[in-house]
């Protein structure tokens, strides 16, 4: 388990922690590629400082091995926090993709192993459901860049062979739609497109959190499709979405 990190040159004191967890499917991606994207879009921004984890990847290492080198980075950046310089007391964890359903993973976990504490969950588009079975996944086979055989395909890649996708028995830290009670999480940002087949899967995981008496703000970007704002970048739509995430994020740190 590797960590990497960065801070605003010239900021000096305790920081908030944004514990960013690298997208890529479960099976490529690296800590170090979202290190210059945070740090412009938030870090430097909003004042915090930016911790990711190399967790290791599928096949070679199937579930529950990225969980738990996420959760295992997590305990020690908070246990070793003065020395970092950061605020154990204002963390937030996140992620885009397979980042942002390992984020949501890692909030249960967190919750039912009472580990750190953590301000919110940042869910950029994020991968929750093994099932393949909402709607939003059928209609957008084939248009979506991200479509049912890529996901049927990474999902046996995480599980490997101890699970399949679709297994009844499947825990909620490998898939957290599964999960039955969505109680007592930190508050969650839930953004997905509205032309990407993780936009229905993203809306009921807002709304069960809503049921479970939780917090959750939630954004369907229009006519986007997953990852839009890595292949639209100066797009408005990709502008807005950005905004909409610093004012969450400055509310959390804030409040």
């Amino acid at each position: 388990m590797t960590l990497v990190g960065a801070r605003p040159a010239g900021l000096e004191g305790p920081l908030p922690l944004l514990y960013y967890l690298h997208g890529g499917a479960m099976v490529m991606g690296n800590a170090w590629s979202v290190l210059p994207t945070v740090l412009r879009e938030w870090a430097e921004p909003l004042g915090m400082a930016v911790l990711s984890v190399e967790y290791r990847l599928a096949p070679e290492a199937p579930y529950p091995a990225a969980v738990e080198d996420a959760y295992e980075g997590l305990v020690w950046a908070t246990g070793h926090a003065a020395e970092l310089g950061v605020d154990p007391g204002r963390v937030v964890i996140g992620g885009k993709s397979a980042g942002g359903g390992l984020a949501a993973a890692l909030a249960l976990l967190v919750r039912d192993r009472g580990g750190p504490s953590t301000l919110g969950q940042l869910l950029l588009s994020p991968m929750l459901d093994d099932s393949m079975a909402t709607y939003s996944a059928r209609q957008m086979s084939g248009v979506d860049v991200w479509d049912l055989t890529s996901h049927a395909t990474i999902w046996r890649a995480y599980l490997g062979e101890r699970y399949a996708p679709g297994a009844a028995d499947l825990p909620p830290y490998a898939a957290p739609a599964r999960a039955s009670d969505l109680s007592d999480l930190p508050p969650a940002y839930v953004e997905v497109g509205s032309a990407e087949m993780f936009r229905d899967e993203g809306v009921a995981y807002a709304n069960r959190i809503w049921r479970c008496g939780g917090r959750a703000e939630l954004h369907v970007v229009p006519g986007a499709c997953h990852g839009f704002d890595g292949l639209a970048r100066h797009a408005a739509v990709t502008a807005d979405a950005r905004a909409t995430r610093t004012r969450w994020l400055r509310r959390i740190l804030t409040a």
